[in-house]
């Protein structure tokens, strides 16, 4: 480690009282406002000026940018870090660890943890900022002495939330023991923005009376108030906030980096930082900002809703990006309803990833299926079992008898049950796994990291397109789309007359006929067609050229036909042509909304057709398995 990297590590006196700042613009701005798509190259364009601003440290990695990264920037995350440490030699670098979760959706091994913090640590991460979603400090044990072996700054956290099984004693409680397990500072994680000033006040007060150490508060500004919030924690003791440069601040994002700066200014809080640098670091952020207009969202301005359905910055665009893909934004808002009533089924998890992503995809399809709890996906049953550890209140008696029927959840750290990894990955031998870094990325997302490497060595990573979809949209006046645009949305030409077309949606099959949602030129209208044969397009087409390349399965009819009830993508296979199933057998894994569903078996019998593969995307209604 050089001597600058060294520096970086060691905690600065705080006791002068100065507000120290962390800016967020690399990593949780953009992953709140325009879903995670910020790519390196507009980051490039920042760290000059950045690095000289002297801030705390700067948030560059971590949570939902891994898997962005691979799934639809196809970049690779461990040279984005690589990069940025390069380019940010005279700032701390923070990243987000979600403890045992790493930067996935479920717990890995105690090797892959281990592994993964030495290598982040190796290529440039000087703080952690480690948490569990359900506050189980059993599950950021092995995380957080991974991190003081590597002598980086571990920041452990508590997710902060409001419920009736939540209290500010609990939450010093829980301060004073993550100080015992080597905490080297505090970090109240309000990733919903529900911190009231009082409350900001009120809990950095009880926290500081228990911790001597550095206590950093990090909130969004959903619900308009964490900018207040922060004035008042640093009145009751805090040391340092989350902010994020303006142009890519407020709403679901963090206050405005200049507006902190400028409250603090000649107060015994000064910051001390250059509110001119910061305003031309804003210009640029606002000119690259307009390069992500397709990832835009109205759900992520200030809404005080917020408080109630206790939604964090992140999981709001992603989650309107996501209903969108189903074609189902209109349902938002019955969605916000849902997400608080699936909480209290699971007990009361605090809202932050991967618990945000289990409530809300479940309360997700839970709407769109119109029937609670219809299907469950596998991180909701696994969640019921306790393999993400234990709820912090009691859970719902109907809601788990849905996810795991008679079945007794664990009650050991759920790590515990798992074998070590990284030598079975090693064991593969697949040639395009070159480094150990790329085991870990296969390791925490399989099947994109797998797809990623084959376009890597094919030659053909081609990040998605930044173009707004009538931007893509062809000129010639037929039916044809324009290369990459979707094939749901072209333009036709009638008797002289041009009309845009998209197609919203689709119901399902009743005596032979089919409801189809058009948009006509933005208005929508309902188009019933019976069917002439018995085959459907899947969306795994794509578009090449002008030419529209797609696979055809046969319609669901049969009692045995084996379906999805969402479209997403085949993550695995469990059964080949010949296998004898029991109904309600696990057959295939679809991952839609970046949640695992399990496709089960409608009957008892043979294994007779298998009609998808690994990588496959899948529709409702169409037969992916037949089983007689």
């Amino acid at each position: 480690m050089t001597e600058t990297r060294t520096e970086l590590r060691k905690l600065n006196d705080m006791s002068d009282g100065r507000t120290r700042i962390m800016d967020t613009v690399l990593r949780d701005s953009h992953q709140s406002l325009i879903a995670t798509r910020m790519r390196t190259a507009d980051m490039l364009e920042l760290t000059d000026l950045l690095d000289k601003v002297g801030y705390w440290s700067l948030e560059v990695w971590g949570g939902a940018t891994f898997d962005a990264c691979l799934r639809f920037l196809k970049e690779d995350p461990w040279e984005r870090l690589k990069t940025l440490r390069k380019a940010l030699p005279n700032t701390r670098l923070q990243m987000l660890l979600r403890g045992q979760n790493l930067v996935g959706y479920r717990h890995y091994s105690d090797d892959v943890v281990e592994k993964f913090v030495s290598r982040s640590a190796k290529h440039g991460i000087d703080v952690f900022r480690i948490f569990d979603a359900l506050n189980d400090t059993r599950n950021i044990e092995v995380a957080m002495r991974s991190v003081k072996e590597a002598k980086a700054i571990a920041e452990a956290c508590i997710c902060y939330t409001t419920s009736p099984v939540h209290t500010h004693e609990g939450f010093a409680e829980m301060a004073t023991k993550l100080v015992n397990m080597g905490a080297d500072t505090i970090c109240i994680k309000d990733m919903a923005g529900l911190l009231t000033p009082d409350a900001a006040h009120d809990l950095i007060g009880k926290i500081r009376e228990k911790v001597d150490i550095p206590i950093h508060l990090h909130s969004h500004d959903s619900s308009g108030l964490a900018s207040m919030s922060y004035m008042k924690a640093i009145e009751a003791g805090a040391n340092i906030i989350d902010t994020g440069i303006s142009s890519m601040a407020s709403g679901t994002s963090q206050p405005p980096t200049e507006s902190m700066v400028a409250a603090f200014k000649g107060t015994k809080y000064d910051t001390g930082l250059d509110l001119s640098l910061l305003a031309d670091i804003a210009e640029k952020v606002r000119e690259i900002r307009k390069k992500y207009k397709r990832f835009e969202s109205e759900f992520t301005g200030i809404n005080p809703r917020t408080l109630v359905v206790q939604i964090p910055g992140g999981m709001i665009s992603n989650l309107a990006n996501q209903l969108k893909e189903q074609n189902a934004l209109d349902k938002m808002n019955e969605v916000f309803d849902e997400i608080p009533r699936v909480r209290k089924d699971m007990g009361y998890p605090p809202l932050v990833t991967p618990s945000s992503q289990v409530v809300g995809t479940q309360a997700t399809l839970n709407v769109l299926m119109g029937e609670r709890y219809k299907v469950i996906t596998s991180e909701t049953r696994n969640y019921f079992k306790g393999l993400y550890g234990k709820p912090p209140g009691e859970v719902n008696d109907y809601a788990m008898k849905k996810a795991i029927g008679d079945e007794e959840p664990i009650t050991c750290r759920p790590a515990d049950l798992l074998e070590p990894e990284l030598d079975k990955i090693a064991r593969k031998n697949d040639d395009k796994l070159k480094t150990i870094e790329d085991m870990l990325s296969y390791a925490i997302f399989p099947v994109v990291a797998m797809e990623f490497f084959e376009q890597r060595e094919a030659g053909t990573l081609e990040p998605e397109s930044l173009e707004m979809p009538e931007d893509l949209l062809g000129s010639s006046g037929n039916a044809s789309p324009a290369p990459h645009l979707s094939p749901s949305e072209f333009n036709v030409t009638v008797h002289g007359e041009t009309f845009h077309i998209k197609v919203a949606g689709a119901g399902h099959q009743v005596d032979g006929k089919r409801p189809f949602f058009l948009k006509v030129d933005d208005r929508l209208e309902e188009v019933m067609l019976e069917s002439l044969t018995e085959v459907v397009p899947s969306t795994a087409g794509e578009i090449e050229g002008d030419s529209m390349a797609r696979s055809f399965r046969p319609r669901a009819k049969q009692e045995g036909d084996v379906t999805t009830p969402v479209p997403g993508k085949v993550i695995s296979v469990k059964v080949a042509v010949g296998d004898k199933v029991e109904e309600g057998d696990t057959v295939l894994t679809v991952e839609a909304m970046k949640m695992e569903n399990e496709v089960h078996a409608p009957i008892s019998g043979e294994v007779k057709k298998i009609m998808i593969k690994v990588g496959d995307s899948v529709n409702p209604d169409e037969t992916l398995i037949e089983i007689e």
